[in-house]
């Protein structure tokens, strides 16, 4: 095969690996397949130092066969999924900054959160989320929205996209047409959104005409199928030519690079598979094929799109298109030699955390009696223990090379502030007997914390609650704010959007002082 040939549909890959440094698997790729971009993880993250070392290593090996950059991507949307945290200003969830009440603050937090993310190296930012988070049974969305009806969408969405844009990185709409409306989580199996046409423009679309109008650089495909849209109803808009091009390109106007969704989530693999999916995707109109884990099905996927375009399944204008507007998205970005070698000094200024605080500190809305510091806390923290790309563990990132970190619980704030603290630590569907056990505890106790964690959606956590003595129970919903709900006679009730330490530390205040 030509190696100009293996260049050009390299551009028009990302691809992710395990390490905190560069291993073989990702030289080989860079190397040989020249492919554009690399997508990073907790896998990849242990200090901002690390971070800013790797990207420099991925760079310059990249410079040393490619006269193009890579693009650098991470999702770091804020709150429940940030891939970097430690030594990072924190970010609020999406649906947070509504709560807060300000665009502005939400503008400016996320202009911050992505001057930091380039001071890094990284130059593409996997958000904002404009899906619109009109189902509350969504198990995937939720709090990475900024709302639950399109004008807030918009406006806290755009906000977030102008912050991104004007700390110098990619911003990327994501997911296309819209995953709000779901309740199947598309890393799972394909959700299907069957409104019809009115209602799409009215709703899930929306917001994506309005960024593109804004001039979002990038936009995200979802694996979610639109029958309104796409004749066939198992085909996910990823695949779909009548979405990316008839739809996005076409009808909408889109003229900057789309990137599908990782297809190694289940809705491709287990459907059509990852390799012939990239190229299902490729033919559907998306411009950057991401594939985030195997090797081998990196380099299947790219040596199968090669062969498309040697067949002629793939024409030759159709790749120089997708191959013209990566390029010219690179061309809008820094350049990476131009970054300092160690970024601290660009990270967690004085003003970006007196914002961050206030912010959160905002966004936590609800009631609540103030507990009693002369009586113990009996605290129970429903947690997650099964890693997912929207859920991390309890004990933190495992990365290779990493130590378990500490668990991220109310507990430390909350003796922080002299408060005598009991934790119960429970799974997300916790048993009969870890419920019997917890509920037996909390009889006793003269005040009970518990800290749910979409109990809206687990059967058993809804248990649990019922079960509590109400008038000692404090709820802090953890992640969905409906799960306060779930216990109105509560002598308090709080929704914090995201059970990370910073709104850990204000709501454990708030706790304190009641209001």
């Amino acid at each position: 095969m030509a190696l100009s040939s293996r260049a050009e549909i390299g551009q028009c890959f990302m691809v992710g690996f395990d390490g905190l440094e560069p291993d073989a698997h990702i030289e080989r790729l860079i190397r040989e397949y020249r492919v554009g971009g690399v997508i990073l993880f907790r896998r990849n993250v242990d200090h901002p130092r690390q971070v800013a070392a790797l990207c420099r290593r991925l760079q310059q090996i990249n410079a040393e066969v490619s006269d193009q950059p890579l693009l650098i991507g991470i999702d770091q949307e804020g709150g429940m999924v940030a891939r970097i945290e430690a030594g990072m200003t924190p970010l609020p969830s999406a649906l947070a900054y509504q709560a807060a009440g300000s665009a502005a603050d939400c503008q400016a937090l996320n202009r911050i959160g992505a001057a930091e993310l380039g001071a890094l190296g990284i130059n593409i930012d996997f958000a904002p989320v404009l899906d619109v988070n009109n189902n509350r049974l969504n198990p995937v969305i939720g709090v990475r929205a900024h709302g639950e009806d399109v004008a807030t969408v918009c406006e806290y969405g755009l906000a977030a996209m102008r912050g991104i844009q004007a700390a110098g990185l990619a911003a990327t709409a994501k997911h296309f047409p819209g995953h709000g409306d779901t309740d199947t989580d598309s890393h799972l199996g394909v959700p299907r959104v069957g409104h019809d046409r009115a209602r799409l423009d009215a709703v899930e679309l929306a917001p994506f005409r309005a960024a593109i109008a804004a001039g979002v650089d990038a936009v995200m495909s979802a694996h979610v199928a639109f029958p309104a849209v796409e004749p066939d109803p198992d085909t996910p808009s990823t695949l779909s030519h009548a979405v990316l091009t008839g739809l996005l390109r076409e009808q909408l106007g889109f003229g900057g690079v789309v990137f599908t969704d990782c297809l190694e989530m289940d809705a491709i693999r287990r459907g059509v598979g990852t390799v012939t999916g990239a190229l299902r995707a490729f033919q559907a109109g998306a411009d950057v094929l991401l594939v985030s884990h195997r090797e081998t099905v990196q380099a299947e996927a790219i040596d199968r799109l090669l062969q498309a375009v040697e067949r002629g399944e793939v024409s030759p204008e159709r790749l120089a298109a997708s191959r013209a507007r990566i390029a010219a998205l690179k061309r809008r970005l820094g350049d990476w030699r131009a970054l300092p070698e160690d970024p601290a000094p660009l990270l967690r200024t004085p003003q970006a955390l007196a914002l961050s605080e206030a912010v959160h500190r905002r966004a936590v809305t609800g009631h609540c009696r103030a507990l009693d510091a002369a009586q113990p806390v009996l605290l129970i923290t429903l947690e997650v223990r099964t890693r997912t790309e929207i859920d991390e563990v309890a004990m933190g990132r495992a990365a290779i090379g990493q130590a378990a970190v500490q668990r991220d619980t109310l507990a430390e704030p909350l003796a922080a502030l002299g408060y005598a603290v009991d934790e119960i630590a429970l799974p997300l569907a916790p048993t009969p007997a870890e419920i019997a056990d917890a509920l037996a505890r909390a009889a006793d106790a003269p005040q009970v914390v518990v800290v749910s964690y979409n109990a809206v959606l687990f059967p058993a956590q809804r248990d649990l609650l019922a079960g509590l003595p109400a008038a000692r129970t404090w709820l802090v919903a953890g992640r969905l704010p409906y799960d306060i709900d779930l216990l109105p006679q509560a002598a308090g009730r709080l929704a914090c959007y995201a059970n990370r330490p910073a709104a850990l530390t204000v709501l454990a205040d708030l706790l304190a002082r009641g209001g």
